[in-house]
């Protein structure tokens, strides 16, 4: 005869919800987390801002080396004394000036680093040196 009559297996018939909750409080907390709050909560006349073009940019200027050496800004050959009083101009009249290096391949790296000197002494801290992207392939 058996000791127990009764099946143990009454407990799988029973739901589990604890899995049910874990989800419903992940639910919760990503609703609570993207719903935005209310800013217009008071109500405000905001001042208007008035309408204002914007600055055009400003023109960069170019300092060219040749393969012959020969220094041009921006198109017009010059001097390296006139080079270094016209940089001193161009900065006085604009404290903020930008300017763009531009050298030959062939130029030797002595002018190259002449024109960032006199660059320097003029007191331009904006410089940048021009280059060619590689063709693809090329290394």
């Amino acid at each position: 005869m058996k000791k127990c009559s009764q099946s143990h297996h009454h407990s799988l018939t029973e739901l589990n919800i604890t899995p049910l909750l874990d989800l419903a409080f992940v639910l919760l907390v990503i609703f609570i987390i993207t719903t935005t709050p209310v800013v217009n909560d008071l109500d405000l006349k905001l001042p208007t801002a008035s309408k204002r073009e914007k600055d055009p940019p400003r023109k960069a200027n170019y300092v060219t080396v040749d393969s012959t050496g020969k220094l041009y800004l921006n198109k017009l050959e010059v001097d390296p004394a006139a080079l270094h009083a016209q940089l001193v101009q161009l900065r006085t009249d604009d404290p903020d000036l930008s300017v763009i290096v531009r050298g030959d391949a062939k130029t030797k790296y002595d002018r190259i680093v002449g024109v960032l000197d006199m660059l320097q002494q003029a007191n331009v801290v904006k410089v940048d040196l021009a280059t060619e992207p590689l063709a693809p392939g090329e290394r």
